[in-house]
């Protein structure tokens, strides 16, 4: 048994001098990247789609074609690509369409949109008049004033003339509908869910709580609606009245700013705080197709070149290293559990 526990002490040891020499070189390589990138500011990714769909498509002809097969379709793209080729130094060939796909996650912050800002003013500088962006949106809602933002910058798009569509494959809803709705078309999965065009706030009150434990709480403000409710103090008839005419008022700017951006809607039927899957949605015209973006992609390749955009900001490197640290002090407690535990 004591051989055990030395073994365990020496094991333990071990993993934290090798969780301190990685995290050190983690920090030099690091920091060494970010003086690459231009001293720890963000940068941007750019990746053509088109190439790597060319590829997926070439692993699976390897695959599956005969050699006569596969030398005549190796032969009839060189064919191609020769004309293309000779077309655009004769100055003949036709101008591409681009398509710049962005992405947003959002979260109930709105965090993604720091990125969406960078992405979009990049591309303004360089986008053309038949010029696309395809934004493959992902949010069940959040702030108002966070989404607010996030919509701000996708009517930069609007306001410089370029097509914007939006594709939903899984979510949509209140924040992430205003976004939607401010695409030129939408689609969205058969079971994506859409709309949610409402206003929800709620917070708990423990003044009750608080009188049963003889606590006192003071809250003293200037202006007779500087706070309506609030957790700890007694929240009156008039405060309750103030907030949710607060509520309302949120709600109808809201329903303005989709009914503006999209007008083919029955407001008053959507903005009932109701969420739909993309079927209903087709028939209620919250979206315009059921199509996912996958889909949407493949078929534009074949006449735009495709690039995904993506803005990277280097973490806080005490972030990193935290992160870093601490997946190695999981690892080493993996190793000195018995194998039941592992199991279970």
């Amino acid at each position: 048994m004591s051989f055990l526990i030395e073994y365990g002490l020496f094991l333990a040891k071990t993993l934290t001098w090798l969780a301190a020499i990685l995290v050190v070189v983690t920090a030099i390589a690091s920091a060494a990247r970010a003086r690459r990138e231009g001293g720890g500011e963000g940068h941007l990714d750019i990746r053509h789609l088109n190439q790597r769909y060319t590829d997926m498509g070439d692993a699976l002809n390897d695959e599956l074609l005969g050699p006569a097969e596969l030398k005549k379709t190796t032969a009839q793209r060189k064919k191609a690509l020769k004309q293309s080729a000779k077309a655009e130094k004769k100055g003949t060939a036709p101008l591409r369409p681009r398509v710049f796909v962005l992405d947003f996650d959002g979260d109930i912050q709105a965090s993604a949109v720091g990125h969406l800002r960078e992405e979009i003013s990049s591309l303004l500088q360089v986008a053309r008049e038949h010029d696309e962006v395809l934004l493959r949106l992902e949010s069940a809602g959040g702030l108002v004033h966070a989404y607010g933002l996030a919509s701000s910058q996708l009517l930069r798009l609007r306001e410089h003339k370029l097509k914007l569509t939006i594709a939903v494959d899984k979510v949509a809803a209140s924040g992430g509908y205003m976004l939607a709705c401010i695409g030129d078309q939408i689609l969205a999965a058969p079971f994506a869910i859409i709309g949610s065009i409402g206003v929800v706030a709620q917070l708990p009150n423990f003044n009750r709580l608080l009188r049963k434990h003889d606590v006192d709480f003071e809250l003293h403000t200037a202006g007779e609606f500087k706070r309506t409710l609030t957790m700890f103090g007694e929240n009156t008839e008039a405060g309750r009245e103030k907030f949710r005419e607060e509520i309302e008022e949120t709600h109808t700017l809201f329903k303005q700013f989709v009914t503006q951006n999209r007008p083919v809607l029955d407001i008053a039927r959507v903005a009932t705080g109701e969420h739909w899957f993309g079927l209903q949605a087709l028939a209620l015209k919250l979206v315009d197709r059921l199509q996912t973006s996958d889909d949407y992609l493949l078929s534009r390749v074949k006449d735009a070149d495709v690039y995904e955009l993506h803005y990277r900001r280097p973490r806080p490197l005490g972030e990193r290293l935290s992160q870093q640290f601490t997946r190695l002090l999981a690892m080493g407690r993996r190793q000195l559990r018995p194998s039941k535990l592992e199991l279970e």
